[in-house]
């Protein structure tokens, strides 16, 4: 059983094969599946995919390595081909002949098995509940500003989107110290930040270039000004959205103000993982609500609703 995309629509498909892991390769049983916006931006046709969705998950291993038959783990989704000048550059996660779980030419984690190369494993902690193992991949994409740019405690920074992945990395860069600002339009979401003594506001009338750090996360012409507007000459502006359609941006700004661009995407699954472990991270607010694999497709619909947060699937 697994949520099938084809041509545009969604399917809850019974008559999916187990899939056979290859060599280096390990048989996932799904435990747990987070739905995320990019889920949904491939079931709009962002992007040419056929086939099952899902990329963030939790599973037991069933086969392969001996020393992880019955553990749990979570995966990193690129699978490159190791062999190209960008793998051997150390960039494996770009290399051009990869395949992305769920994403591009790899079935995804929304059913109940799952194919993954062993590299791409992290063991879970025994401490660490399925329901918090899911939020592991986008943690770790969170953390990817960490690795890219430096933000220092007298640094201000703003996050610009208060959706599921805003939230996750509102609650990363306030482990720095900076002086965080996190900007949203809705209430409630801002209410949790709040509360973890993270600042929020809904103005969007902002004070303008004061901020040495802001990052984009509503996938949004109007995000990215707000975000780009806010910034110090020679600010950094990190994207971690992906746009559905082109954005529209005049670019004489950011060369007259010399603002650096950094593009952001996946990040480190171990960090991550040590996050939840030590509970440094706040995700009970964010598991809005759960759905049996079964009910996969009433489950996509609802978390297309404005306003919630994380979905998951349980198999």
């Amino acid at each position: 059983m697994g949520l099938w995309l084809e041509q545009g629509k969604l399917s809850l498909r019974e008559d999916l094969p187990i899939p056979s892991p290859k060599e280096g390769e390990a048989l996932i049983r799904l435990l747990s599946a987070g739905i995320c916006s990019t889920d949904h931006h491939l079931a709009a046709g962002m992007y040419d995919y056929e086939g099952i969705l899902g990329h963030e998950f939790v599973g037991q291993v069933e086969k392969g390595p001996e020393d992880l038959i019955g553990k749990r783990v979570v995966g990193e989704i690129n699978l490159p081909c190791g062999k190209c000048e960008l793998c051997h550059a150390n960039l494996s996660r770009h290399c051009k002949n990869r395949t992305v779980l769920g994403i591009l030419k790899q079935p995804g984690a929304f059913a109940e098995y799952l194919t993954l190369p062993t590299d791409n494993l992290h063991l879970v902690p025994d401490s660490v509940s399925d329901e918090d193992a899911v939020f592991t991949e986008p943690i770790a994409a969170a953390l990817e500003i960490l690795e890219q740019i430096q933000i220092q405690p007298t640094q201000r920074v703003i996050v610009v989107g208060d959706g599921k992945l805003g939230q996750l990395i509102s609650q990363v860069l306030n482990l720095t110290g900076c002086d965080l600002l996190v900007l949203g339009r809705h209430e409630k979401k801002l209410s949790h930040l709040e509360r973890l003594g993270i600042r929020t506001t809904t103005n969007t009338d902002l004070d303008g270039r004061t901020f040495d750090k802001s990052v984009e996360c509503t996938g949004n012409s109007a995000g990215f000004e707000i975000a780009r507007t806010a910034l110090k000459p020679t600010g950094t502006l990190v994207l971690k959205s992906t746009y559905p359609g082109k954005l529209n941006i005049d670019a004489t700004f950011l060369t007259v103000d010399e603002i650096t661009i950094v593009g952001s995407r996946c990040g480190p699954f171990a960090p991550a993982l040590n996050l939840i472990q030590n509970s440094k991270i706040d995700l009970s607010y964010l598991k809005e609500k759960t759905y049996p694999l079964k009910s996969a497709l009433d489950a996509f619909d609802y978390s297309k609703q404005k306003g919630v947060l994380k979905v998951l699937l349980k198999a």
